[in-house]
This record gives C-alpha cells, structure tokens and sequence, in this order.
C-alpha cells in the first residue's frame, strides 16, 4: 500500500511539474550576438538577424518582454530572425525546449 501511495505522489507531483512548465511565448526572433537589439520586428533586424547566424557567429534566440531566451530547435528558426512569432514549448530558466513556432500575423 505504502508502495502506491509513493508511486501515485511522484506521478502528481512530476505529471504537475511537467505541465506548468509548457507554455505559449509571443516575442521576437533574434540573434544571440545581438540580443535585445532587435526586440522590435523590422526588416533592418530581419537581415542582421539571418546574416549574423547564417555566417556562423550567432543562434537564433526569442526576446519577450526583455528577456532573451536560448532556443533549442534552431532550424525551426530560419527565415524568421527579426520577425515576432508565437513559441510554444517547455521554458526552464533562459531556455525553451521548441514544440512549435509560427510567425504572427498583425
């Protein structure tokens, strides 16, 4: 009985962690090396963004409210640097674990 009880507790309580951290981030696709520079979408930004991670030297990041989060599926990312998009996937600190990302429209 004390076995269950334990095994229906763990899956509650990690079933409950599991479900808090997915989540639905609207914000802006830029790059690393420049971060909140391009918080605003802009074809300016568009064209730093996808130059400065095509040649190599940075990755895709999303800026939400003045936070720059990593992002881990980075070829979801390409041809959406400077542009706002809606993610969703799993947020632990900085980071997003990417399920899904589409560019918004108005």
């Amino acid at each position: 009985m004390k076995k269950i009880a334990l095994l229906v507790f763990a899956f509650l309580v990690f079933g409950g962690l599991s479900l808090a951290a997915a989540k639905t981030i609207t914000g802006t696709v830029s790059d690393s090396h420049c971060g909140v520079k391009h918080a605003t979408a802009s074809e300016a930004a568009a064209h730093c963004v996808e130059h400065c991670v095509s040649s190599g030297n940075s990755s895709y990041v999303l800026v939400s409210n003045g936070k720059v989060y990593q992002l881990d599926a980075q070829d979801k990312f390409k041809g959406l640097g400077g542009k706002t998009v809606t993610v969703k996937g799993t947020v632990k600190g900085d980071s997003i674990t990417v399920t899904s990302v589409a560019e918004k429209t108005s």
